[in-house]
């Protein structure tokens, strides 16, 4: 089999139709199709584009006639947690609609959905994405492959991999076990600056903690793993990461994610590993790798406008 893996859409509708002409899918017979490939979304369809509704028709057409397939990102969990009551706070949902941080990130979707039959109808679909997929030849993932996370939570998924009712309430309670694997694999690993160290994101929230660069390769140190801005990387001590801080080396087949917004030109982060966002969502490049079957990713792969 033949894959092609999209990056994070985030409601940018023209790029992804841009990006399908380009390698050479049509619309027939009511999606977008490809003669002998098939298509791959590694999550986060919403939020932040122009075209939320649009963007969610075309890439589910795809999945429901078997010309794609799609995983759960972090948005679309949010979604998710957004739209879903707390049992515990019957009058809150799980993600606080009081927070302005969260009615921010989600306002773009919110904007065409919210109030409609369709909102409903969305999140049910959403809940029908799978946390990940391993497909034989690739991996997919959102934002980390975490085979801890992964065995913890499989005994406990619905079918398909995805994320039951009883799950999604407990993948919401932080401190819970599910709400750790979830996080992992949707988010990625966090750790703690060294004390006194904060930035503030994109989204305008002050973090305490980072993001790692889990596929490094090497034991590293913070400065070398976290995904912070500059000045802050700037004051992280040059120093090695704790033995119990530094994730396990992967060896599985390539494996694909998004999620980090990265800005350089599109290239392997390692030999059998890929990030396929660059920052499609923020004004980047939507970016699609083209697989056939190498058991080491190339540069060359990567195809984007």
């Amino acid at each position: 089999m033949n894959y092609d893996v999209f990056g994070d859409v985030h409601g940018h509708h023209d790029k992804l139709v841009a990006l399908l002409r380009t390698l050479g899918y049509r619309e027939t017979m009511r999606a977008w199709r490809h003669p002998d490939r098939t298509a791959v979304f590694v999550g986060d369809l919403i939020d932040r584009g122009p075209k939320q509704v649009e963007t969610l028709k075309l890439v589910r057409g795809m999945v429901d006639t078997g010309a794609a397939h799609a995983i759960m990102g972090n948005h679309e969990f949010n979604a998710i947690a957004w739209a879903t009551r707390d049992p515990e706070h019957p009058t809150e949902s799980l993600r606080r609609h009081g927070r302005p941080g969260n009615r921010r990130q989600h306002h773009a979707f919110l904007a065409e959905v919210a109030g409609k039959p369709l909102h409903a109808e969305i999140i049910q679909w959403f809940k029908t994405l799978p946390l990940w997929l391993d497909l034989g030849g690739i991996r997919v993932v959102h934002a980390c492959w975490s085979e801890d996370c992964m065995n913890v939570l499989r005994p406990h998924l619905g079918p398909g991999g995805t994320l039951t009712d009883e799950l999604i309430v407990s993948s919401n309670r932080k401190g819970h076990w599910v709400f750790e694997a979830v996080e992992t694999l949707c988010k990625g690993i966090e750790v703690s600056l060294p004390h006194g160290l904060s930035f503030t994101d994109k989204d305008g929230k002050t973090r305490t903690k980072a993001r790692i660069r889990w596929w490094e390769q090497e034991p590293r140190s913070f400065r070398k793993v976290a995904l912070a801005p500059q000045p802050v990387l700037k004051q992280i001590p040059d120093v090695g990461m704790p033995a119990d801080r530094r994730v396990k080396a992967y060896s599985g087949p390539p494996v694909f994610f998004g999620h980090y917004c990265l800005t350089s030109r599109p290239a392997p982060l390692a030999p059998r590993i890929a990030c396929v966002d660059y920052s499609a969502g923020d004004g980047g490049a939507l970016v699609a790798y083209r697989w056939g079957g190498e058991p080491e990713l190339r540069a060359t792969h990567f195809i984007w406008l």
